[in-house]
């Protein structure tokens, strides 16, 4: 069974960044990503890739983020 835990500080991202681990993306309630993996984060902006090529920016204040375990 899947663990989600919310990422809500710096080192919450720097932990699912560093272990690569899958995130999802809420926004207005809605998930807008799944299986992605946060690759570089900022205090404005999460940038996730899903693909080689297919980077996404998110803004965290008007997203939520969880790592799934």
């Amino acid at each position: 069974m899947p663990i989600n835990r919310p990422l809500i500080t710096d080192r919450d991202f720097q932990e699912a960044m560093e272990r690569q681990l899958p995130v999802r993306v809420f926004q207005n309630d809605h998930l807008i990503n799944s299986g992605a993996t946060v690759i570089r984060f900022t205090d404005t902006d999460v940038i996730i890739q899903s693909r080689v090529s297919d980077l996404t920016y998110y803004s965290r204040k008007d997203c939520e983020f969880f790592e799934v375990r």
